[in-house]
């Protein structure tokens, strides 16, 4: 008998017990994909029936840089970083989130707000391919967000959030436009090759190129003068402007400071027969006036560790030279 009312005791101590000490509340976003309300990507949101989470961000925060494999971006919650789970007494719209004047209904029953944790940002690039030239361009950058060590103020008190990824955020790869005149010119001092965009600001340059390949005497058939690209000369590099370009940005003793460059985009060192190689193809339009076709082959263009490859056959530009 004693041995029963022991054990109804221990269930009376049991039912005693406050239930808030011992449910833990959660929230589960998982199957639904964040989205953002403006192109700036401040405010990110992921909306489900009477629910939503909500990211603010200061603007550009999302770089387009690739992080190393376990080495993500770390942003600690504070008042430039937050996040917000909010419950409501009706289903939540886009237009709840994100609208300047928003709808009176439905209304807000309950909000966690993060008070501490961290933000972890790990990006990788994006690319389309096209198998017919070979060639890769790069078409945007997605962003890996997750969080960690999450502590909420809640009318509650505070809790422990577990870990957890909020989802992908892809951003698009901006200005790197490889559209180009098909005229190429040559500086007379510094020999400098280039061939620019005027409406996109950018350019493809050969530096320190080697001499040989730029003669005033027509190439045999099939059999174009050809070099590799090295990092002291046939320096190619593609670069991205915060401006407008003009011929007269080009062949100066001083590079220009305006428009400044944005990204620098550096040739990859050739291999011989493979890759990185310069051919030029020389041809007469008539007496003492000759055009110098430029052809980059399997050219791979890097910067930091993002890079992409230009094809089998990129035509930089056609050089005319009048003798006279």
């Amino acid at each position: 008998m004693k041995k029963y009312a022991s054990l109804l005791l221990f269930a009376l101590l049991l039912n005693g017990c406050d239930d808030g000490d011992l449910t833990v509340e959660t929230f589960d976003f998982s199957e639904v994909a964040p989205s953002s309300c403006d192109d700036t990507f401040q405010l990110l949101y992921k909306i489900k029936n009477q629910e939503s989470l909500l990211l603010q961000l200061p603007e550009e925060t999302f770089v387009n840089e690739v992080t190393a494999v376990g080495d993500p971006v770390i942003l600690n919650i504070d008042t430039d970083h937050k996040l917000f789970y909010r419950t409501y007494d009706g289903a939540v719209l886009k237009a709840n989130i994100c609208d300047a004047i928003r709808p009176a209904t439905p209304n807000v029953t309950d909000e966690w707000n993060a008070t501490s944790g961290q933000i972890e940002i790990s990006t990788t690039v994006n690319y389309t391919v096209n198998e017919t030239e070979n060639s890769t361009r790069i078409s945007g950058y997605t962003h890996n967000i997750a969080f960690k060590n999450l502590t909420y103020s809640k009318p509650s008190g505070e809790q422990v959030g577990p870990n957890f990824v909020f989802g992908t955020i892809v951003t698009p790869a901006v200005g790197l436009n490889l559209d180009f005149k098909e005229a190429a010119e040559q500086c007379s001092t510094s020999k400098q090759v280039y061939n620019y965009s005027t409406g996109n600001g950018t350019s493809l340059t050969i530096d320190n190129i080697d001499s040989n390949l730029i003669v005033n005497e027509v190439t045999a058939p099939n059999s174009p003068r050809t070099a590799l690209i090295t990092s002291t000369t046939n320096k190619v590099a593609y670069k991205v402007y915060e401006g407008v370009l003009t011929s007269s940005y080009f062949c100066n003793t001083t590079t220009p400071t305006s428009p400044a460059v944005a990204q620098i985009w550096n040739g990859e060192n050739g291999v011989a027969g493979e890759s990185g190689i310069i051919e030029v193809v020389t041809a007469t339009l008539g007496p003492n006036i000759f055009t110098h076709t430029i052809t980059l082959k399997n050219v791979i263009l890097n910067n930091g560790n993002v890079n992409f490859k230009l094809g089998n056959s990129f035509l930089l530009g056609i050089i005319t030279v009048n003798t006279n």
